[in-house]
């Protein structure tokens, strides 16, 4: 059923999905108290919104923009990539990807839950290998959607488990790119606490340990949803070190910051119940059940 939906709204202009992504926004903003409440409490957290009456307009851009990214995905997912490449209008900072192929080192794209992150892997897999971590469904029919709807031209998948990070290890010491979530929450013990925004968050180590390996290059990317369902515009930033999860959260501020209402503000990365259990396991290890 899913797959089908797909197929039927890659076939939709653009502009349309985004019309229909708006109207899903307004409706998620209107019955999902919940999840405005943590879009708000982030956008206060982060410093980014002047006042309270621009935090609340965020969190309603935000909202609508999160419908879009929705629906997008599915037409991302039911298009081939030829017809989704004519959508990019402009990339920046192609630069660093030229100066790091021409050194014969690898390339992690870290992508947050920022604008489309869909579209850049597309754009990349269509000139050169990269594969790309996903976290795998339960749902066995949905994992299958999520790999075939994502493989397109030298795109590859690789679940996040230990075979998935020995294959990313192994595309960047052949000098090729891998595509990660930068602020995906890991799991328990995945992961590090730092700060995000000012507040604890936990972090991803793998990010910092594959480009410690492998020497690889980092670059930021950002895929900018453009008005009127013109496509898109791709930021590819350089980072010159995440060498600690500290810097990491450092390097997505930086990219949030730069189009703070195509953020997930809704997506809770700062969870309080973890976060608890990790002062305890500092202050009590031995009251700690393991």
């Amino acid at each position: 059923m899913l797959l089908f939906f797909c197929k039927a709204i890659a076939c939709l202009p653009l502009s349309w999905v985004h019309r229909l992504g708006i109207f899903f926004g307004y409706l998620s903003y209107c019955f999902d108290p919940k999840s405005n409440r943590i879009a708000l409490a982030n956008i206060q957290q982060s410093g980014l919104a002047a006042d309270d009456i621009e935090a609340q307009r965020l969190v309603k851009t935000s909202r609508l923009e999160a419908g879009k990214a929705i629906l997008e995905t599915l037409f991302i997912w039911g298009k081939p990539s030829p017809k989704l490449l004519p959508l990019i209008q402009q990339v920046h900072g192609w630069q660093h990807i030229v100066e790091a192929q021409a050194q014969g080192k690898g390339l992690i794209f870290l992508t947050p839950h920022l604008g489309c992150f869909e579209i850049t892997s597309v754009y990349y897999g269509a000139r050169a290998p990269i594969t790309v971590l996903y976290r795998p469904p339960k749902l066995q029919w949905l994992s299958q959607l999520v790999v075939e709807g994502r493989q397109k031209g030298q795109v590859q998948m690789a679940p996040a488990n230990a075979n998935g990070v020995k294959k990313l290890l192994q595309a960047l010491k052949s000098g090729q790119a891998i595509g990660i979530l930068p602020d995906q929450i890991p799991r328990q013990g995945e992961g590090e606490w730092a700060d995000f925004f000012g507040k604890p968050a936990y972090t991803m180590g793998l990010a910092s340990k594959l480009a410690s390996k492998a020497d690889a290059v980092i670059i930021m990317a950002f895929g900018e949803r453009l008005p009127a369902g013109k496509g898109f515009d791709i930021h590819l930033t350089r980072v010159e070190d995440i060498s600690t999860p500290a810097q990491l959260n450092q390097a997505i501020e930086r990219q949030v910051a730069a189009c703070p209402s195509q953020y997930l503000w809704q997506y809770n990365r700062y969870k309080q119940r973890r976060y608890a259990l990790h002062k305890l396991e500092k202050s009590q290890p031995d009251q700690v059940e393991r």
